[in-house]
Formats: structure tokens, C-alpha cells, sequence
């Protein structure tokens, strides 16, 4: 499964590597300068993932105060790769305080946001842009015709969202197929085996409504590399989870639980413990792309070889049995405990044959267009 192996991200043409280069560390300005890298240094990881074969980055406007982006722009136009690369960037972070209008899903900001992004990026169109964050304002219809302007005015190719409810990309997909608008075919959210929330509602949705997923901090904010150690006064070991960069976060023994059993599974493979939660993540059902960052080049090619093993079912089952976190509320109604009510004594039901949503869908679509 190297980087060289391309896959459709969601019901579309457009054809990514399974592993997305992360671009947050390019720059060292604005929120992200403690760890950030100079244009130099971030252009041994850009090459390094190019040699790779990989065609997928991920960056937005609010990276570094957009230096991520202006260096990007500079590190593609001098390999002369543009046409090569799907370039994601994001926007909705305010880029002016003193601007009400400056931030936010607006039509306004949203215009203003793709232009000075081509502008840094070097580039006269985004391959995928995306919504960073849902603003909880502005209504998903004028996000959805304002994305199918920008695609119409050749400004982008595809649109996407990041880190919204599964209702809302479920609303916003449903309106653009009501009324023709271009869809979205990719959704950004966080996804590890520390943190798997979106299973319980954005997975099922990305499937059935043709959202790619695009998994972000797949080791867990650095968690899941085992340099973190259950301390007496909480978690010890160097990086960015110590102090604020736990972000407010307590670890529970579910959590350390799940570490160890991580380190015998990547012992019993041979490989690191971050390969294995790259791995996972990366071959799990609906994700198109996992996103991974490097604070260096060799860093990166140990992540890079994440994919070049295959996690046996056993180890699977192990790794999802640790990281399982019991279902809440309503949500308990759906496990298969409670949905055996749902079916008289003796009755046999089954799932449809694989395929058989999808072969329905593309004969209705053949029959209307």
C-alpha cells in the first residue's frame, strides 16, 4: 500500500494517496511557531514525501498565520508540480480581528479567503477547499452555493467540509443534490484509536452520502507513539501533550490501556507503535486518507513505511477491543443487543449483498440523466 497506490476520495474522480501530508509545521508564525519549520526544513519533508509518490497535502489559511501556505506555493511552483498535486487548504479562522466579516462561513469571507489562498499558494485554483470549522451561523445553503460559484468560476475543483456535526455535512450534501449544486466529496475530522467518535454517526453518513474521509492527528496528538509514559503526577515524556498541550485533556486507564496493548501488538510486528496507529487508521472503512505530519524527513519515512504491512484480523480485533469506548445515550439503542428486539424469535434477517446500495443508486442515477 505505498504512497504510489491512489484511491477515489468519496463519490468522485479524484484520485489521492492514502497517506495526506500534513503542513501545519511549515512556517514559523502566528499559533503554531512553537513547533514550527523554516521554508529549508520544510522542503526535505515536501520532497521526501514527492520521492514517495505522494500527490495529497493538506494545508489552510490559519496554518502559521499562512506562512504554511505561502511556503507550499513556493516548495510546488520550484519542483514543478503543480498539476501533479491535489493541494487542499482550508479557511473560516478570522484573518483580521477587526473585521467581523473576516472569519466565519460567510459568502464574503469565503471569497476572500480563496483569493488570498491562490494568492500564497501561487496557484489559479484549489484542488479542494474546504470548510475548516463549523461556525454555527451561517446557513449551509449559502455555504453550498457560494462552493458551487467558486467551482463554476474555475477558482476550485472540489469541495469539502472540516469538523462539523454529521447532520450538518449530511444537510449540506442532501441541498446540493436537491438542487444540482456541486457536492462534497471529502470530510476532515479527527480519527485515532484513542479518539473514535465519528464512527458512531460521520462514518455511516460519509458512506452513504459519498463523503471521502480525511483523518486528522491519526496518532492521537503524539499519544499513541509511546513516548508518553503513566506518571505519578499524570503523563510523563517530552512534546507537545505536556503542559497546555494536553488541551484541558485527562488520561484515563482506558487510555493507558490502550497504549499498552499497542506496544505488544507493534512488538509482536516488529514495527513502531505510531506505524500501527497510522496503519489502523488508514485501512479503516470509509477513511480515503489519513494525515500525517513530520517534524523531519526521516521522520516521515518511518511514517511513510506504516503502509507497507498488514494488520492480521487477531491484532485488529485486539487494538479495536482497547479502544472501544461504550456507546451513550440513544446510541445504545443501535448496538446489535438491542437491535435482536427489533426482529421476531427465529426469524433470519441479513445485510444485502455487498454492493447492492450502490448498484441501485448508480441505476437510478442512469435512468434520470
Amino acid at each position: 500500500m505505498s504512497l504510489d497506490h491512489y484511491y477515489l476520495l468519496g463519490r468522485s474522480g479524484l484520485r489521492v494517496s492514502r497517506l495526506a501530508l500534513g503542513t501545519m509545521n511549515f512556517g514559523t508564525g502566528g499559533f503554531h511557531a512553537a513547533y514550527g519549520k523554516s521554508e529549508d526544513e520544510a522542503r526535505l519533508i515536501f520532497r521526501r514525501y514527492l520521492e514517495a509518490g505522494g500527490n495529497f497535502v493538506d494545508t489552510a489559511d490559519f496554518y502559521t498565520a499562512g506562512e504554511s501556505e505561502a511556503i507550499l506555493g513556493a516548495l510546488v511552483a520550484e519542483a514543478k508540480v503543480r498539476d501533479k498535486m491535489v493541494l487542499t487548504t482550508k479557511f473560516t479562522n478570522s484573518v483580521d480581528p477587526g473585521d467581523p466579516n473576516a472569519g466565519g462561513n460567510g459568502r464574503k469571507h469565503m471569497i476572500r479567503a480563496v483569493e488570498a489562498s491562490l494568492r500564497r499558494l501561487r496557484t489559479d485554483y484549489i484542488d479542494l477547499f474546504m470548510l475548516h470549522t463549523w461556525d454555527r451561523i451561517t446557513p449551509v445553503e449559502e455555504v453550498m452555493r457560494t462552493f458551487d460559484d467558486l467551482t463554476r468560476a474555475g477558482k476550485i475543483r472540489y469541495a469539502g467540509l472540516s469538523d462539523v456535526p454529521s447532520w450538518y455535512a449530511a444537510r449540506a450534501q442532501t441541498y446540493a443534490e436537491a438542487h444540482s449544486l456541486v457536492p462534497v466529496v471529502g470530510l476532515q475530522l479527527p480519527y485515532s484509536l484513542l479518539d473514535r467518535a465519528i464512527e458512531t454517526e460521520h462514518v455511516p453518513m460519509g458512506g452513504a452520502l459519498g463523503l471521502g474521509i480525511t483523518a486528522w492527528s491519526p496518532l492521537g496528538g503524539g499519544f499513541l507513539t509511546g513516548k508518553y509514559r503513566h506518571g505519578d503526577r499524570g503523563l510523563s515524556g517530552r512534546g507537545r501533550l505536556g503542559g497546555a498541550g494536553s488541551q484541558g485533556r485527562s488520561w484515563t486507564e482506558r487510555d493507558w490501556r490502550l497504549v499498552a496493548v499497542l506496544e505488544e501488538v507493534a512488538a509482536t510486528l516488529g514495527v513502531t507503535m505510531a506505524q500501527v496507529a497510522v496503519n489502523w487508521v488508514a485501512t479503516q472503512p470509509g477513511v480515503a486518507s489519513a494525515i500525517v505530519g513530520a517534524s523531519g524527513a526521516d521522520q516521515l519515512d518511518a511514517t511513510m513505511t506504516a503502509l507497507d504491512f498488514e494488520l492480521p484480523a487477531e491484532l485488529r480485533a485486539r487494538l479495536e477491543e482497547a479502544s472501544a469506548v461504550p456507546p451513550s445515550s440513544v446510541y445504545r439503542m443501535f448496538t446489535p443487543g438491542y437491535q435482536g428486539w427489533l426482529v421476531s424469535p427465529g426469524v433470519k434477517v441479513g445485510d444485502k449483498p455487498a454492493g447492492y446500495v450502490r448498484a441501485v443508486r448508480n441505476w437510478v442515477a442512469e435512468s434520470i440523466g
